[in-house]
């Protein structure tokens, strides 16, 4: 049997060109997002054996797309595709639940052993973020973790993204009084209160992009 992955990219060339790799190598693309949310539907719907994903994807990014994956489908094994090296990024993936993190700059030959191993149940990361990785955990205690629930960091990003209220109530499925009073408490928690400023925060947590 064939390892089952669905490949998740908001750039269309970019998973295309993947895909047809993966399918070269004798696995199976069974689907194909452009956004985390619609990973976690293909996830969901699809129980693949591996999540190949982008970690800066809108709506939802990689890094709390691979904390549902776990919740909704723990058989899934989720391998993150990046531009970033740095440690923060690497540690927070791996408290994720994420079992590869590949560097874009070396995917073509990284995501096939990179797959091949975290299917046997191994954890892989790009050759270079070793010392990244040993360096986040030894400043962890210096490291502030976020108060923000799941909902809450899935909220914030589409706030950083320009969304509305009715935007964001809309794109995850709740009422705008919800939407509206998950805005309230994460703001409450982070002492900030105005839009900028949480656009700032989370540039600098690395839920979006800047």
């Amino acid at each position: 049997m064939p390892i089952r992955i669905v490949l998740a990219d908001d750039h269309v060339l970019v998973r295309q060109g993947l895909k047809s790799l993966l399918e070269r190598e004798g696995f199976q693309v069974v689907g194909e997002a452009s956004d985390g949310q619609e990973a976690l539907r293909q996830v969901e719907s699809l129980q693949p054996d591996i999540a190949v994903m982008d970690i800066s994807m809108p709506t939802l990014n990689g890094l709390n797309a691979a904390r549902e994956v776990g919740r909704s489908s723990p058989k899934t094994k989720t391998i993150l595709l990046t531009q970033h090296d740095e440690g923060q990024y690497i540690s927070d993936a791996l408290e994720a639940g994420v079992k590869g993190y590949v560097l874009k700059s070396q995917v073509a030959s990284d995501l096939l052993l990179a797959i091949r191993q975290v299917s046997r149940g191994q954890v892989y990361l790009s050759p270079g973020v070793s010392n990244a990785v040993v360096e986040a955990y030894s400043s962890k205690s210096e490291k502030s973790k976020s108060p923000l629930t799941l909902r809450e960091r899935q909220v914030l990003q589409l706030i950083a993204e320009g969304k509305s209220t009715k935007d964001v109530a809309s794109l995850l499925g709740i009422s705008v009084k919800t939407a509206e009073s998950h805005r309230t408490r994460l703001m409450h928690k982070l002492d900030i209160h105005e839009t900028a400023s949480l656009v700032r925060y989370a540039v600098r947590r690395g839920i979006v992009q800047p």
